[in-house]
């Protein structure tokens, strides 16, 4: 698996949706300030924070996926509309799709979240590896082979959870704060994204011209002058 840097995804990804298209819930807090996970479970968790730390990294100048509040933003998704699968056809028969047809599973999110995170467990069991604990290296391997396709999770290619799950990462980085992830608006921030709100009629007609300003977000709505 080749690193992926802010840069790349800004470069690659082109116009990312940074407002999800999925509902905002509420986000509980335990009594140390950590967000308290609706659907991972302690075990689930201990694999998906540093996955999703090694598909998008600290920098110097900026947080990682973990910082940004990814982990809480894919709960949340599975925890909703998103986890129950609304909004896709579950029904059979199911066959192996091409390149260019997406999700061809016949789970929800969240029961591949749920598979492939108990087949990983076991997985790494079978390799004696922590992967909490284990090196940079070691957990980029790991993912690589998941990336790869090297892994069955269940009947299934670990590519799909891979590619699943580095979307949901994406998606948690750079999306609307409401939504659970893109704490204190880092992404926006490094990517100089003023924030979607319905307040820019004065100033869409006008080119040429350069807006600097502090983002803003759904979740913190404030009146534009």
């Amino acid at each position: 698996m080749s690193e992926l840097t802010r840069r790349t995804f800004v470069q690659t990804a082109g116009a990312l949706v940074v407002t999800a298209a999925l509902p905002s819930l509420g986000l509980a807090q335990r009594s140390d300030g950590r967000a308290a996970y609706r659907f991972f479970s302690a075990d689930e968790a201990s694999f998906v924070e540093p996955a999703v730390e090694r598909l998008i990294p600290s920098e110097p100048a900026w947080p990682g996926a973990g910082a940004a509040g990814v982990p809480n933003y894919i709960d949340l998704q599975l925890a909703g509309p998103y986890g129950a699968g609304d909004r896709l056809f579950l029904g059979g028969p199911i066959k192996p799709g091409l390149p260019g047809q997406g999700y061809q599973l016949g789970l929800t999110p969240a029961e591949l979240y749920r598979t492939s995170l108990r087949a990983i467990r076991e997985q790494l069991q079978r390799r004696s590896l922590d992967f909490v604990s284990a090196a940079a290296e070691e957990q980029d391997a790991f993912l690589s082979d998941l990336e790869a396709g090297k892994l069955d999770l269940g009947g299934f290619s670990s590519a799909i959870f891979f590619e699943t799950l580095l979307a949901n990462t994406i998606e948690g980085y750079f999306a609307d704060p409401a939504y659970g992830g893109n704490r204190d608006m880092v992404s926006w921030r490094m990517i100089g994204f003023p924030g979607a709100y319905a307040a820019y009629l004065g100033l869409y007609t006008q080119h040429g011209i350069r807006f600097d300003r502090e983002p803003l977000s759904m979740a913190h709505p404030h009146t534009h002058h």
